[in-house]
C-alpha cells in the first residue's frame, strides 16, 4: 500500500511535495555543563526580577534597598562624626536585619521552584541533557548567590565607609572578611531551607507563608526559650537552644569563631567546643536540604 507524504498537495493529476526548509542541527553540542550554567544564570537573574516584568522586580529590589540604606546611613554618620568604630559591627548586621532576609527568602524561594512544579515543566528539564542533580545544584546555587549579594552588599557599603572615615585598615578588613564568611554560610543555610519548603507545594502563596512561618516562628521560639533559661539561672542551656533556629545558629557560629559578640540573652555565647557542634549542625542542615531536594525532584521528574 502506498503511503502519501504528509506535505504533499494535489492539483489535478499532479502531486507536489513542498520543501519547507527544515534542517537538522549540526552545530556544537554544549552539554550538561552549559545547560546547568544557563539555568543558574536565569534563576539568579530571576531572583531580582531581571528579565521579568516590572512587577516582579519591585519586591526584591525594594528589599535590597532596605538592606543597604541603613548601612549607608551608618556610614554617613560615621564620616560626619569622624567616629572610630561603626555603630553596628559587620557580623551583627545580618542578625539585626534578619526579618528582611527572611522575607526575601520567603518571596524568592517559591518563585524559583514553584512555577516549574505548578506548570509541570520539570520533566522537560530532565528530558535532555539536564539531570536531577544539575537542576537542584543550579537552583540551590542561584538562590544562595542571590542571598549572598543581598547580605554582602551592605557589608561592602560599611567597609567602604569605614575606610573613607580612616578607621584602621587591618582591623576593618579582618572584620569585613569574617562577616563575609558568616553571610556566605547564612546564604547556603537559608537557601537550602527555603527551597526545601517551597518545593513541597506548587502553590506559591502557600510556599511564601510556610517559609515565613518556619523562619520567624523558630527564631521567636528559640529566643523565648533562651530568655526563660537565662531568667531561671540556667545559663549553660542558653547556647544549646541556639541550635534550633537558622539565625541563632549563625549567631552562635559568629560568636564562637568570628569574633562577634553574643546576641543571646545574658551575653552567653557558645564555647569553641560548642561552636564546633554549631558548625557541624549548619553543614548537616545544608547537606540534608540538598539531599531532600534531590529526592523531591527525582519523584517529580518521573
Amino acid at each position: 500500500m502506498a503511503v502519501e507524504h504528509p506535505l504533499a498537495t494535489h492539483s489535478g493529476d499532479r502531486t507536489r511535495i513542498h520543501d519547507i526548509g527544515y534542517r537538522g542541527y549540526d552545530g556544537p553540542r554544549l552539554g550538561r555543563a552549559y545547560a546547568r550554567r544557563s539555568l543558574y544564570s536565569q534563576s539568579l537573574r530571576g531572583a531580582y526580577g531581571l528579565g521579568r516584568s516590572v512587577k516582579s522586580k519591585v519586591l526584591p529590589m525594594l528589599l535590597f534597598a532596605v538592606m543597604c540604606v541603613p548601612a549607608a546611613i551608618m556610614v554617613a554618620v560615621a564620616v560626619a562624626t569622624k567616629a572610630h568604630e561603626l555603630p553596628v559591627s559587620y557580623t551583627r548586621y545580618a542578625i539585626v536585619m534578619q526579618a528582611v532576609i527572611s522575607l526575601y527568602v520567603a518571596s524568592q524561594a517559591p518563585q524559583s521552584v514553584s512555577r516549574d512544579l505548578r506548570f509541570k515543566t520539570v520533566p522537560l528539564y530532565f528530558s535532555r541533557p539536564i539531570e536531577t542533580a544539575d537542576y537542584v545544584q543550579a537552583k540551590f546555587a542561584a538562590l544562595a548567590s542571590a542571598l549572598f549579594v543581598l547580605t554582602g552588599a551592605p557589608l561592602l557599603v560599611m567597609y567602604a565607609g569605614a575606610l573613607l572615615s580612616k578607621m584602621g585598615f587591618a582591623h576593618q578588613t579582618k572584620e569585613f572578611a569574617q562577616a563575609l564568611v558568616s553571610v556566605a554560610l547564612l546564604s547556603l543555610l537559608f537557601a537550602g531551607i527555603g527551597l526545601v519548603i517551597a518545593a513541597v507545594t506548587p502553590r506559591r502563596g502557600f510556599g511564601i507563608a510556610a517559609v515565613i512561618a518556619v523562619l520567624t516562628i523558630s527564631s521567636g521560639a528559640v529566643s523565648t526559650l533562651q530568655a526563660i533559661a537565662d531568667t531561671h539561672g540556667n545559663s549553660s542551656a542558653v547556647p544549646w537552644f541556639g541550635l534550633f533556629s537558622p539565625i541563632t545558629l549563625i549567631g552562635g557560629i559568629q560568636s564562637a569563631f568570628l569574633g562577634a559578640g553574643s546576641s543571646y540573652p545574658g551575653g552567653v555565647g557558645p564555647s569553641h567546643a560548642q561552636g564546633a557542634v554549631f558548625i557541624l549542625a549548619a553543614l548537616a542542615v545544608i547537606a540534608a536540604s540538598y539531599g531532600l531536594l534531590l529526592r523531591r525532584y527525582k519523584k517529580v521528574g518521573l
